[in-house]
């Protein structure tokens, strides 16, 4: 009789653990990712979010940057300040490719989107989430994002934008947003006071200028801060690169936004 004797095929080397793991296993670099899923943010705010000495926050964002799943950029408000921001979409992919690396069954990426029809519905029992948009001019970035979620979110969400210093809308945020099916170019610019009053259950400040010179806006509901540069800042008369950049950053950040409010509590 001859016994067959069956090995299981071993790696002949120790494989690291895949990068997403190293990075947010240990306890405070989670709870960073954590409050950076929430809102961009200074490193003193984070410092006294996950009560830890400066010195050891810093080197931990350092560790995030370095692999990939955090940035930084200079405060548009103040220079001496800089706001740390998540990128979803890297720890996406950091998190399909260490599923990747257990097993190829377990490989899953989805396209960064958002509806284009409106189809959302409110949630159960609840009425419609109520997000407002904040930057310094309420003339392209707010505008832009106030459309977006409008035509995304449709009847589960009611959307308002204002600026902390009114102007006329962008002509090229008219135009990339025409590009991509949505006009703007009837709306009108308004300044937050306006909306004095009123509440939300989201308000997300989209420039380092009007975050720092609304620092109450919280008191209109969850506030949350994305920190973007100003395209109109940056842009000839006839470029309309940095809006195109706008929108897209825009579509990124609205596509992660959208499954908090539509799905559960912000």
């Amino acid at each position: 009789m001859v016994t067959t004797v069956v090995r299981t095929r071993r790696r002949a080397d120790p494989v690291a653990p895949p990068a997403l793991f190293r990075l947010a296993g240990h306890a405070v670099r989670w709870r960073l990712i954590q409050e950076l899923a929430l809102s961009d943010r200074q490193v003193r705010e984070l410092t006294t979010l996950v009560r830890e000495q400066q010195s050891l926050t810093s080197y931990h964002l350092g560790q995030l940057r370095q692999g990939g799943l955090v940035s930084v950029r200079r405060s548009s408000a103040d220079a001496r300040d800089a706001y740390y921001s998540l990128d979803l979409v890297a720890c996406r992919d950091a998190l399909v490719d260490a599923g990747t690396s257990l097993h190829p069954g377990l490989r899953q990426s989805l396209p960064i989107s958002l509806p284009v029809d409106g189809t959302l519905a409110p949630r159960a029992g609840r009425s419609a989430v109520r997000v407002l948009f904040v930057c310094t001019g309420n003339s392209a970035r707010s505008q832009m994002a106030q459309a977006l979620l409008e035509t995304a979110g449709g009847p589960a969400v009611t959307v308002q934008s204002a600026g902390v210093s009114p102007k006329e809308i962008h002509p090229g945020a008219v135009r990339v947003m025409r590009a991509r099916g949505i006009d703007i170019s009837g709306r009108r610019p308004k300044h937050v006071d306006e909306l004095e009053g009123q509440t939300f259950d989201v308000v997300v400040t989209l420039c380092d200028r009007a975050r720092e010179a609304c620092a109450d806006l919280a008191r209109w509901g969850v506030a949350r801060h994305w920190s973007m540069a100003d395209p109109a800042s940056e842009a000839a008369s006839d470029d309309d690169a940095p809006f195109v950049r706008a929108a897209d950053e825009l579509t990124t950040r609205i596509a992660f936004l959208l499954p908090q409010i539509s799905g559960e509590d912000p």
